[in-house]
């Protein structure tokens, strides 16, 4: 009888979680798998909202909890923290002895991740390989790309990106995206999350929502990380003339991030934001169903291009941070101008929903990305012929 293979996933970020998720659960479901779960960098920390608590909350068993942020929220401390986590990361695979580990996305500390498997000949998973967008995540996804020796893309384009980086056709799975798995439940619901202010907490005004409302979530773009807090206030001053509820999540852990957080708490001490209610974090089936319900989102976020395509939730998309990625109809690209952003908003509360789009998945990915994980070669090397 085989034993079950180890099955090691590295959740970095509050994002992560919700992109992995359905996956997780269908590793722990899977007769043939043993779940080990680290939980590490911002989703540790309560200023980026605490992602460990939901991850618990769900019932997930945590293996081991890596702390490695460094305080700055500039490029040295992104550098830094990067290099800390592989030596922590490291350890832990030592410990854990896993079969193999899973990398996701693209956010920077992943690059972490991947260096502490591929060094220690522990074969690599990496999940939404082959996409591109407009800042270091990019050039960190592709690296993960080239260090990982099975690849659960989330598109037929990304596929075909990682084919033409050499990867071998035989381990290149178009699976689609396990948050599309969340989204693909939350159409069910025919009504936003209840009880958000007492369930969530959160800061500001607490408005009435059951007239429609806009969710904001804008996060600070690293090749322009000086610029963050002139961005966001563009975005502050467009939404304090709105006359609809606003729900505003807080940014992640990259550069420029003190300057987005600093724009906010400096406008909302000036101006009174009656309208609008900040939260930090919210589980991910919530999450998913307020944007479902939503009369769009505003910001920056991949949540834009990715669920929201899914869900046909109109998205006013700003600045550079989503450049060239795979786009639906619901997406209205402004650059960081009050005016613009104000349109563009007005324009979404008149104009028909978009039809959805099925770019990232049909719903389905957790189940397949287990069923992968339990029956592909697991190697550590690319000297198999293609």
């Amino acid at each position: 009888m085989n034993l079950p293979r180890k099955i090691c996933v590295v959740i970095t970020a509050r994002p992560s979680y919700s992109r992995i998720k359905t996956a997780l659960s269908a590793i722990v479901e899977h007769p043939d798998l043993e779940l080990q779960l680290v939980v590490a960098g911002s989703a540790l920390l309560n200023r980026y909202g605490n992602a460990v608590q939901v991850i618990e909350k769900d019932g997930f068993t945590i293996n081991a909890r890596v702390y490695m942020v460094l305080e700055g929220e500039n490029k040295t401390s992104m550098a830094k923290t990067t290099g800390l986590a592989v030596m922590e990361l490291a350890t832990v695979f030592d410990n854990l002895q896993p079969d193999a580990v899973v990398c996701i996305a693209d956010r920077f500390e992943t690059l972490a991740v991947s260096i502490a498997a591929a060094y220690q000949n522990i074969p690599l998973v990496h999940i939404q390989g082959g996409e591109v967008s407009g800042n270091i995540d990019e050039k960190v996804r592709h690296a993960n790309t080239k260090l990982a020796d099975i690849h659960f893309v989330a598109s037929e384009e990304a596929r075909e990106r990682v084919l033409k980086l050499g990867e071998n056709p035989a381990a290149v799975f178009n699976t689609g995206c396990p948050s599309i798995d969340i989204a693909a439940a939350a159409i069910a619901h025919t009504t936003p999350p209840t009880d958000i202010y007492a369930r969530y907490g959160g800061v500001g005004a607490t408005p009435d929502y059951s007239n429609g409302y806009v969710v904001v979530m804008q996060h600070p773009v690293t090749n322009e990380y000086e610029a963050s807090r002139q961005h966001i206030e563009e975005t502050l001053k467009a939404i304090a003339q709105l006359d609809c509820t606003v729900f505003w999540f807080w940014p992640n852990v990259d550069a420029g991030a003190d300057g987005t957080s600093t724009g906010i708490r400096s406008y909302r001490e000036v101006h009174k934001l009656e309208h609008v209610h900040f939260f930090k974090n919210m589980e991910p089936e919530d999450f998913i169903r307020l944007l479902h319900h939503a009369k769009c989102l505003v910001g920056n976020s991949s949540v834009g291009i990715r669920e929201c395509s899914f869900l046909g939730t109109p998205v006013i998309n700003i600045g550079s941070r989503q450049f060239r990625r795979e786009r639906g109809a619901n997406v209205i690209d402004v650059d960081y101008n009050e005016t613009s952003i104000l349109t563009a908003i007005k324009s979404c509360f008149t104009a028909e929903r978009p039809e959805p789009a099925y770019i990232y998945g049909d719903g389905h990915a957790g189940k397949k990305m287990a069923a992968l994980l339990a029956s592909a070669p697991l190697v550590h090397h690319k000297t198999i012929a293609y």
